[in-house]
């Protein structure tokens, strides 16, 4: 596993190089040898010293400001969750050095009314999950949207599906490199954010054992925030879905997130969450009819 070191050095750097000097207006010149910002740059921009800032880009972020890091954001044009990323980061630097991994306190079950919050929503999939992507809970239509997912595990985990379980992940996402992009940047997040995590960690380590792609998108360092946007899948029986979607923080449980997918009324998109709606419904009975017979049997 990599250092906080290694993390701070790697992300400062892959921000540094993506911004383009014109960007933050300065002469891109024709003799450049870096394709990005040069470290001097970065420290003008900053206001900070060229020694300083490149003592916080070997990694070191040890007793550095806010107002620094909020100079090194503004300098590197860091949007919302790279700025939150970057002061995680620093309070991790900056934190006891004995404290060592331990377990997640995300619970393993949903409490019975977050579970009846879900079940009361019915235009369309809803589902909690935990910063790994552990699908904790869902309605309905959430379980049969991940029905093959749901059918193999308990918790279904969204990373592991779309890098290990490659077959049900290219024919259920028509662009699946997009859709591993934003796992990656989601846990890239969470370990910022939590670094002490344990099955976090335990998760990126199998990820990175097992999956070569995981681990050159994880040596991105991209970060993102997971709140509201567009989800396209390629359902097995209903086919092509086009959804939007809006995700919140529980506040009872900030480590969770509670995520709705809607469609545009009147929509094939529409028509096609009500056709599985119902081939899910009819399922369900008839499950439900094969056990009220075997116990009547027994």
């Amino acid at each position: 596993m990599s250092t906080n070191r290694d993390d701070v050095k790697d992300f400062l750097v892959s921000r540094r190089a993506r911004v383009r000097p014109e960007h933050v207006g300065l002469p891109a010149g024709p003799n450049r040898r870096v394709a990005g910002l040069r470290r001097g740059e970065v420290a003008v921009l900053a206001d900070v010293s060229v020694e300083y800032y490149s003592r916080l880009e070997r990694g070191n972020l040890s007793g550095v400001s806010d107002s620094v890091l909020h100079a090194i954001a503004d300098a590197l044009l860091l949007d919302d969750a790279e700025r939150d990323h970057l002061f995680d980061l620093a309070r991790a630097a900056n934190a006891s050095p004995v404290r060592g991994l331990r377990r997640s306190t995300t619970p393993k079950t949903l409490r019975i009314g977050l579970q009846y919050a879900l079940d009361a929503f019915t235009g369309g999939p809803a589902f909690i999950r935990n910063d790994r992507l552990d699908i904790l809970g869902a309605n309905a239509l959430g379980r049969a949207l991940y029905a093959d997912l749901f059918r193999r595990a308990a918790r279904p985990n969204l990373a592991r599906a779309a890098f290990l379980d490659r077959e049900w992940a290219d024919a259920f996402y028509p662009n699946w490199d997009l859709a591993a992009d934003q796992s990656v940047a989601i846990l890239r997040a969470a370990a910022g954010h939590d670094p002490h995590d344990r099955d976090l960690q335990d998760l990126i380590g199998e990820l990175s054992t097992l999956s070569p792609e995981f681990r050159a998108k994880w040596g991105a360092h991209d970060v993102r925030r997971h709140a509201t946007g567009e989800k396209h899948f390629v359902h097995p029986v209903v086919g092509a879905l086009d959804l939007f979607f809006e995700g919140s923080r529980l506040m009872s449980d900030p480590s969770l997130s509670f995520l709705v997918y809607t469609a545009e009324p009147g929509s094939p998109t529409a028509d096609a969450l009500r056709l599985l709606g119902s081939l899910d419904a009819t399922d369900r009975q008839a499950a439900e009819a094969d056990d009220s017979r075997a116990h009547a049997d027994t």
